[in-house]
C-alpha cells in the first residue's frame, strides 16, 4: 500500500470512543475522519431518528475523499432487523462512491469469519435494545446463549465506561456455553480488553469497534493490526 489513506466513520454525536480507539490500530499513513449524527439517548426512537442523517453525514465525508466509510453504531444498524443493515451500506457506499460497512453486518462477518455458532452478548443497553440485538443475531443464524446489559440510555455515560468496565462485565457473567463473546456498542471502549479476555476465557472476543474497524480496513484495502483473534 502506498500513499495516504483515509477512513471515514459516521458516528452518533455523543460517541466519544470510536475516535479514541480506531487511530491506535491503523498504520501511520492512514487517518480516521468522523461525521456525526445527532444522538444523546440510546433508545429505539432516538436511534431511528438518527439514521435519517446517515447519508448526509457520509456525503460530507466524501468531501474529504475517504477511501471507505463505516456506519459505526451497532443498534442503529440492526434496529429494523436483517436487510436494513445492507440498505445502510448500499446508501453510504453511493454517497461516497466507495465501499461502506455497517457495524451490525461487520459483527456478523466477524463471527462468521471466526466460525462462531454460539455467542454470549454483553452490552450497556436497556432490555428493549438487548431484545432487538438478540433477534438480529438469531435471525443471522447464531445461538445467543445469554445477553446481559447495563441498562444505560445516556450515551455520554456509556462513553465514560472504561475497557476495565467492559472486561469486568464479561468476567462477572462468564457463560461456559458460548464459543465466543460479543461486547456490543461502538461507544463502549473495549479494544484494549480484548486480548486479556481472550487469554482468560479461551474463546474469541468480538467487540463492536473491533469488528467495525476490521471490516472497514478490509474493504479499504488497509492492513490493520488490531487486537485479538479476529485481526490475526
Amino acid at each position: 500500500m502506498t500513499g495516504w489513506r483515509r477512513l471515514g466513520v459516521v458516528v452518533p454525536s455523543s460517541n466519544t470512543a470510536v475516535e479514541r480507539e480506531f487511530p491506535r490500530y491503523v498504520p501511520e499513513d492512514v487517518s480516521v475522519h468522523a461525521s456525526r449524527m445527532p444522538l444523546e439517548s440510546v433508545t429505539s426512537e432516538a436511534l431511528d431518528a438518527m439514521s435519517d442523517r446517515a447519508v448526509e453525514c457520509a456525503a460530507l465525508l466524501a468531501h474529504a475523499d475517504v477511501d471507505a466509510v463505516a456506519y459505526a453504531c451497532t443498534t442503529g444498524s440492526l434496529l429494523h432487523g436483517p436487510g436494513f443493515d445492507r440498505e445502510l451500506e448500499e446508501a453510504l457506499s453511493a454517497a461516497i462512491d466507495g465501499p461502506a460497512v455497517a457495524t451490525a453486518l461487520s459483527v456478523d462477518r466477524a463471527l462468521e469469519t471466526l466460525g462462531v455458532d454460539r455467542v454470549a452478548v454483553r452490552t450497556p443497553y436497556n432490555e428493549e435494545l438487548n431484545a432487538r440485538e438478540r433477534e438480529y443475531l438469531e435471525a443471522a443464524g447464531y445461538e445467543v446463549t445469554s445477553i446481559e446489559g447495563r441498562g444505560i440510555e445516556d450515551n455520554t455515560r456509556i462513553g465514560a465506561l472504561t475497557p476495565a468496565d467492559a472486561a469486568r462485565q464479561v468476567r462477572e457473567t462468564v457463560d461456559p456455553d458460548a464459543d465466543a463473546v460479543f461486547v456490543s456498542c461502538t461507544n463502549y471502549r473495549t479494544l484494549s480488553a480484548v486480548e486479556p479476555l481472550e487469554s482468560d476465557l479461551g474463546v474469541p472476543v468480538v467487540t463492536s469497534n473491533g469488528a467495525t474497524l476490521w471490516d472497514l480496513c478490509r474493504v479499504a484495502g488497509v492492513e490493520c493490526e488490531g487486537p485479538g483473534r479476529l485481526f490475526r
